[in-house]
């Protein structure tokens, strides 16, 4: 396909998404407002709340408050359609075995998506709301705004959930030969320092609680995608001795 074909393609994928994006949003916004999703999010922090609601200060907040919500919920919604776009426009520059890998990259990718951000609703939030709640002395007295919390709750739900598709990565880098587990092992100490870093940037509030309680998954699952990444290079090889194998034996033949 000639250079212009390539851009004109690459548009409308683009134009695909932004429409499935916006449509989500619209989706998402009426269901935050019409069956009160904030709730969901704002459960965790229950047990920490003086007369059982969160405050807010100025008139538009809560308004603020339903489109940030919305906008995070719509992001995932449309996630899927996001990634087929990717799919349908690097599938015709991929091999056989690499097309073969993607749709179980991509399935596992939005399940893991999930997975972090309902560990972060259940888990994280209530644990960090607890030690947090827990520094507090007598001379203080903890009153949570709706547009702080929030503003908390969905960066660190979305960080976690984001933070789930490190195992699908790697082993799809390890499936199509960009990486490999010796690499990953050999630059384990640089990985800790940096995902010590980008937990601290990417976590509200420059918490050390929040930090540590992105970091610590974060390492794990880097330890967890290099026993994986194993497991996936060990197939790919025998899987070329195989072939070579089979490339000998038809060679022989043929004489």
């Amino acid at each position: 396909m000639p250079f212009l074909d390539h851009l004109e393609e690459l548009r409308w994928r683009l134009i695909w998404s932004g429409a499935a994006l916006l449509i989500s949003f619209a989706i998402a916004f009426t269901v935050v407002y019409q069956f009160d999703f904030i709730a969901i999010l704002a459960y965790p922090a229950q047990d920490f709340l003086k007369g059982g609601k969160l405050i807010y200060t100025h008139p538009a907040e809560s308004f603020t408050i339903l489109m940030q919500v919305a906008f995070a919920l719509g992001i995932v919604l449309a996630s899927p359609v996001i990634a087929y776009q990717v799919w349908a426009f690097l599938s015709p520059a991929l091999h056989p075995h690499e097309k073969r890998v993607v749709v179980p990259v991509l399935i596992g990718a939005v399940g893991l998506f999930l997975i972090g951000c309902t560990l972060s609703v259940l888990w994280v939030l209530p644990i960090t709301l607890e030690l947090l709640g827990g520094i507090a002395t007598s001379s203080l007295q903890q009153m949570i705004s709706a547009q702080e919390y929030f503003s908390f709750a969905v960066s660190l739900t979305l960080a976690f959930g984001a933070v789930f598709e490190l195992p699908i990565l790697i082993v799809a880098l390890t499936a199509i030969g960009l990486v490999t587990p010796g690499t990953l092992a050999k630059f384990r100490r640089h990985a800790f320092v940096g995902m010590l870093v980008l937990s601290a940037v990417i976590t509200p509030g420059d918490l050390i609680i929040s930090t540590l309680m992105l970091f610590i998954p974060l390492y794990g699952l880097y330890e967890l995608s290099i026993v994986l990444s194993w497991f996936v290079y060990r197939a790919k090889r025998k899987r070329a001795r195989r072939e070579e194998e089979a490339e000998r034996r038809a060679s022989a033949s043929e004489r």
